[in-house]
């Protein structure tokens, strides 16, 4: 479970949007995990099975806070700008406009893309994740990745 906490922070900032947020999911994703043990099979993926939890408790989350969060960069792009060389902080940069491009999907597309793109999860694991049938999972992920690098072509982004 401990190597899964840097997968379940990346899958939680796609969820949750901020850093504060993220990190209050992937604890309450872990807390329910190991009150859960006995409901986790043998045999089956542990990340898998994380994902679904995870996503779970957000959705508990968003529906007691009745709040949504933007985030258009994280704090961390601009701490250390200057420091490093040019190419570097130009990936930088292509990373947060590829996140804020995610961060404006509809949900469900945002997740789709997050676990399928960003996580490597099968279409299968990820629809079972997700609780929906592959062929919406397919169509999210589609739908998700075309919007993304269409807005991104049309900030002159190489896509």
């Amino acid at each position: 479970m401990v190597e899964l906490l840097p997968r379940l922070r990346r899958f939680a900032r796609v969820l949750a949007r901020t850093p504060a947020d993220a990190d209050d999911l992937v604890q309450l994703t872990v807390e329910r995990a190991l009150a859960r043990t006995q409901q986790w099979t043998v045999g089956t993926r542990l990340d898998s099975w994380m994902f679904r939890i995870m996503k779970n408790a957000w959705i508990d989350e968003t529906r007691a806070r009745r709040r949504r969060d933007l985030v258009f960069a994280p704090e961390e792009a601009g701490e250390h700008v200057g420091d490093e060389g040019a190419a570097r902080v130009e990936r930088r940069l292509e990373a947060v406009e590829v996140e804020r491009e995610l961060a404006r999907l509809p949900e469900d597309q945002r997740l789709a893309v997050a676990l399928v793109l960003i996580e490597g999860l099968s279409y299968r694991e990820a629809a079972d994740v997700l609780e929906v049938p592959m062929g919406t999972l397919t169509s999210r992920l589609v739908r998700g990745r075309n919007q993304v690098l269409a807005r991104l072509a049309e900030a002159g982004r190489p896509v």
